[in-house]
Order: C-alpha cells, then structure tokens, then sequence
C-alpha cells in the first residue's frame, strides 16, 4: 500500500512536470534558421511594384517611433510628465518620425495610496496639453491606443471616466481598433491598431490580461479587407498587450496577426521588462511575425525607433535623452531577419550599407567596421541617411558582425555592433522572452493555481487516508528515524486526523476553484460577482485570467496556514498524550504564537488592501480576503483548544513517548513537568 501511495504521488508530479515541459517544449519548438536561394518562402509583394535594389536613395525608407507605457501622474514622479514633455518637443524635432505610435497606459489611472484605481482627468488633461504644446500634430501622425490603465473603473464608452475618447488625438474617431494608412513615395504603409481592452473594464487588480470578444475580432478583421483592399505593401501592427496576455473568444490574435502576408511585426507594451528580469523582450512568432514589447517609459524612459527600408524592418530601443541614435538598416540584424516575410536576398543583391544616425548637433563622423577589419567612412545621403558602398560577396557564408561609430559635434559618441548573415544562418530569441511572449498568460495563471490547490490538498488528505488504513489495521505505521521529519510527519498526520481542522482546511480551497470570491463595487457604481473563472458585471461576463494569478497568493497563505496550525495542533496532542502535560515557558509560547501573528497580519494586509481597491461591500461579502482571516483565527482558536477526545485517535497510533518525544521540537523549546 505504501507502494501505490508512492506512485500515485509521483504520477502526479509526474503529469504536472510534463505538462510544463510540453508547454516549454511546444514554444521552443521553432526553426531558427532557413535556407536563402529559393528554398525559404519569401515575401509576396503587392503587385502595385517590385521591391527595387537596395542602394544609396531615400527611396522605399520610412522610420517612425513607439512609445509606450507613459503612466503620466499627477501624484508621483513628476520627472515622467516633464521628460515626456521634453520627448514631444526635442526628440520628435530631431528624428523627425513619420509616425509615432503610443502603445497604451497613457495615464496611471492610480489613486494616491497607489492601490486604488480610476480614471483621473487631470493626468489626461496633462496628456493633451503636452502634446499640444509641443505641436506634435504638425510634426507628426501621433497615433495613440489603449492600455489597461487607460480602462481602469470605464463601464463603456459613453462612461463619463472614459477620457481617451476626449483627451487622446486618434480616441474621438477610433474609440477602439483601427486602421491608419501612409502613402510615402509610392508605397503604402498601413498601421493597424488593436484594442484589446476589456469591455467592460474593471478596476485593478482584475484588469491585467485583454479581451477579444467575436464583435471586436469581426472589427479588426474587416480592417484587414481593407488592407487587403488597398494593395499595402507593409503593414505594423501595434497594441498594448502581448498577444501572451490576450484571449480570444474564437480566432486567436495570433491566427488574425497570421492573415496578412504583410503583416510583419506586432510591436505592443504592458509587461514592463517583468521588473527588470527581461530587458529586451521579443521574438518571432511561429505564425511568422516579429512580436517585440517595448519597456515602459514610466521607470526606464524608453522609446523605440523603427525603419521599414526596401521591405526589411529594422529597429533599435532607446532611452530618452541617450545620443546620437543609430539605427543599421542595412545589413539587417540576424536575429530579426522574417523568413516569411522578407525578401532575404535583398540584402546579399545590395550595393550599399544604410545606417540612420540622428543627434542634437551636427553629425560628424559616421564609420563602419565588418569582422574587425578597418574602420570606413559613410557618405552622408539626406536627412539622417548614411551609406558606404559594400561587396555583399564577401560576406555569403556563415554570421558576420558589422560595427558603428557615430559622432556629433559635441563629441558625443555611440557604437553599436550587430551580426548580420546572408545565407540564412541565425541566432536563436534568450528564452524568458520566449516564454513571456509565445506563451499563453492566462493559461499559466490558471495551471499554477491548480498546481498549488493540488499541492496544498494532497498531502493532507494523503496523511487522512494513509491514518485510517493503519486504523483499520490494513496498513503499518511508516517506520523512521527520529529527527525534524518525522516530527513534521507526525504533525501533519496529527492534523489531518482531526475531523473539525481537516475539513475546514479541505474545503475551504475546494471552494476557493469554483467562488465566488467577492460581490462588490467591481466598476464605477456597478455591483460585480468575482469568481476565479471570470467575473459578472452590467450583464457582462469577463473570463477569469489574473484571477487565478491573485488566487494563487491565497493558497500560498493557506499553505502556512496549514503548517502553523499543524505546529499548533502537534503542541496540543503532546499536552494530552504526555500527562499531566506540557508547560511551556514565556519563549516557547512566543514561538508557538508568533508564526501564527505573522501569518494574521499577512491576511489582514491583504484583506486592506482589498478594501482599497473595491471598496467596503467587497470587503464584507469577500470569501477570498476578509472571510479567511475569520476562518484563520478560529482554526487557530480550536487547534490551542482542542478536548482531548479529538485527540484520541492520533494517540492510537502515536502513542508512545519516544514518539512524541520533546527531543524531536527543540525548536518550541517545551519541558515536561512531572
């Protein structure tokens, strides 16, 4: 019997491992090379031209920028409104973009504890007089979107709390997805946006993950006729979220990226580098598209410059105020070559290196370096284009790296170095940002939740069932040495046989799978139900995602729960089976208690900071918060309390002295008193 517990056990483990390692496995599970000269499936231009050769004229180049992230506050860090202020007037004046793409969180949406949320109209109100101060509608095509924050306690777009629509340039004609098209020397960019906010949106914590419903992805697919329609030669698509951090309710964001052949990048916000972990956050997606995520301007003041010459998408990430920028466009960066979508041998059939290299003064010196070979000067073409004339030749085998050197009259200097490859050879993406952004967010919220129920519940109930097997005399008693194990095993199997502590401890995570968790002020004046599944409100349903993720905390505090109480109980159970029973001194107590203390403060906290963000009804009715600090006290309560006919049962089979022995619970320092 011993033997089938074991391997039920380890079959568990087992399965939740291999499930984990398919899903790793299934993102790893990408080429990372291709093959050039007619084996790689090369781009399907519109047939409105030919991509012509790639040589010294500004023809065929388009660069723009991407901002995201912006949080503007008018509680803290005023640095983030007067830098952005500075962004809008020197930066855009410098580089001169075409376009500038603000991929969402355009407010922080906070309140002044930094807990709550709601739509502030100040912060947008700040928002739209930067951008009107700075004249940027006369620089540039500023299109703005959607991020959670800018969702933040929104029932629906008539919501007085709804700002983008007043106080953002493209919110009054494109309150959600929408299309935005350059004709730019005969070439047809289209830039396609999407909002995948959810509707309606909650306030914090329950906003993190977007939404696609059916009505939204019909939108975006009838923008995409009309790309279609229109013969675009390149098309960028952009969001807030991850397509890792959108459900869909039928066509995946990715499946809908996929349709458009060119489709070539989806560049979006949100994750903010993972606080730090991930600085550099992209890939290329199975579905044959780069995803690249840009890290947030609000604590790192990063923007991105991107370039789209002669077919080939290049860019660069850029904290603020850094110069001189320098983009190379040509030879393309290897990691980031589309095999799907670009035409590889554009840049084995070129005559010129093409570099953007921009600055507060005077460019002075722009020079080249391949493979370590000597530095060579660039010939200034227009505006920020510099070239030097190369023999691709040269460099068809293997990876190649080229280096820059740029230097403005100031004497400011910037080198960047990139590995380019003309016969397909390629780097492989670093695999946190793989996982990050090929993965499926609400999938892992939802799979480490029930990892950790399945972790909390089983060995409980394994100690339960294994208890009444050796009652019934089907089963021995494990035998073990004396030391911290079996003394934890005691007191786990102890706590578990103890009827009015192990059901409270079993069911109350059961429950916590299927809710509801809190009936509450979810948005605005509208009352909510949150379950871990999704949450009700105004007659709309929004499927459970971050729920899993915030429901996963609590179990982390049940899990203490459980040992402290199993700790607790142990103490008990000695004081009834070793009579006349234990006194304990002044520090033994405290040791008892003090877990215990902790573990109370840790749920009132949480509890408070509930209240913060939902308000007082869903404090009250909060089986999640408030109701498991009740359930913690009183559990606490009965383990100190327990009659000794509770106890009788676990004395039958830990029974004698040497089990129980004190010399096995040093760490509660208990004495016996004869």
């Amino acid at each position: 019997m011993r033997t089938t517990k074991s391997a039920i056990f380890v079959i568990t483990l087992m399965l939740i491992f291999s499930i984990l390692i398919a899903n790793v496995t299934n993102i790893l599970n990408h080429e990372d090379s291709y093959i050039v000269g007619g084996k790689t499936k090369e781009k399907h231009f519109s047939s409105r031209r030919a991509i012509p050769q790639i040589t010294d004229t500004v023809d065929n180049l388009i660069w723009f920028l991407q901002i995201s992230d912006i949080h503007i506050s008018i509680f803290r860090e005023n640095s983030r409104i007067t830098e952005f202020r500075e962004f809008c007037h020197l930066t855009l004046d410098v580089i001169k973009p075409t376009v500038v793409l603000a991929t969402g969180d355009l407010t922080d949406a906070k309140t002044p504890d930094n807990i709550g949320s709601q739509q502030n109209k100040g912060e947008w109100e700040f928002y739209k007089d930067v951008l009107k101060e700075a004249n940027v509608l006369n620089k540039t095509i500023w299109l703005d979107i959607r991020g959670n924050h800018d969702n933040f306690n929104v029932i629906n777009f008539e919501s007085p709390q709804n700002f983008f629509t007043n106080y953002s340039i493209q919110g009054k004609e494109h309150p959600r997805s929408y299309l935005y098209q350059i004709e730019k020397n005969g070439v047809l960019y289209s830039f396609l946006g999407v909002d995948a906010c959810l509707k309606p949106g909650p306030r914090r914590p329950f906003n993190f993950v977007g939404l696609l419903d059916n009505q939204e992805i019909d939108e975006i697919k009838l923008l995409i006729e009309k790309v279609e329609e229109s013969k675009s030669d390149h098309t960028v698509w952009f969001g807030h979220f991850p397509t890792s951090c959108i459900i869909s309710q039928s066509d995946g964001i990715r499946s809908l990226l996929r349709t458009l052949d060119q489709g070539m990048v989806y560049v979006c916000g949100h994750l903010h580098t993972l606080g730090g972990l991930v600085s550099n956050m992209y890939t290329l997606q199975k579905d044959g598209f780069l995803e690249l995520e840009l890290g947030d301007w609000k604590d790192n003041r990063r923007y991105r410059l991107m370039a789209i010459d002669h077919g080939l998408i290049s860019f660069t990430d850029v904290g603020h105020r850094e110069w001189p920028v320098v983009l190379i466009t040509n030879p393309k960066h290897a990691l980031f070559v589309i095999p799907e979508k670009e035409n590889i041998e554009s840049i084995a059939n070129s005559t010129h290196i093409r570099i953007l290299a921009f600055s507060m003064s005077k460019i002075t010196k722009v020079q080249v370096n391949i493979d370590e070979t000597g530095w060579h000067a660039c010939i200034h073409k227009n505006g920020p284009l510099y070239v030097l004339e190369w023999d691709p030749s040269i460099y068809r085998r293997g990876l190649h790296h080229i280096k820059v050197f740029v230097k403005d009259e100031l004497n400011r200097e910037k080198t960047i170095s990139q590995p380019f490859s003309l016969d397909g050879t390629r780097l492989s993406f670093e695999l946190l940002p793989r996982i990050a952004l090929m993965g499926n967010v609400s999938i892992i919220f939802k799979g480490v939740f029930y990892v950790f129920l399945v972790l909390l519940l089983l060995p409980i109930i394994s100690y339960r069932f294994t208890h009444k097997l050796v009652i019934q005399g089907k089963m021995r008693k494990p035998v073990m040495r004396k030391g911290l194990l079996k003394s934890w095993i005691r007191k786990m199997w102890v706590l578990s046989s103890i009827d009015r502590l192990f059901w409270p401890i079993v069911l109350y995570p059961i429950y916590l799978s299927f809710g509801p968790w809190s009936v509450g002020y979810i948005i605005e004046d509208h009352i909510g139900i949150v379950f871990p599944w999704g949450t009700f409100v105004n007659g709309s349903f929004l499927p459970g995602s971050f729920t899993y993720a915030y429901g996963t905390l609590q179990l982390l505090a049940l899990q203490l729960q459980v040992l402290i109480l199993a700790n607790g109980v142990d103490y008990r159970f000695r004081y009834h089976v070793s009579k006349p029973g234990l006194k304990k001194s002044f520090w033994a107590h405290i040791s008892l208690n003090l877990p215990f203390a902790m573990l109370m403060i840790l749920q009132i906290i949480m509890a408070y900071l509930f209240w913060l963000a939902y308000g007082t009804m869903a404090f009250v009715l909060g089986p999640l918060r408030t109701w498991s600090v009740i359930l913690t006290g009183v559990l606490w309560h009965i383990a100190l309390t327990l009659p000794e006919k509770c106890t009788r049962e676990a004395a039958m089979v830990w029974n004698t002295k040497s089990e129980i022995s004190i010399q096995t619970d040093d760490n509660v320092n208990d004495s016996n008193v004869n």
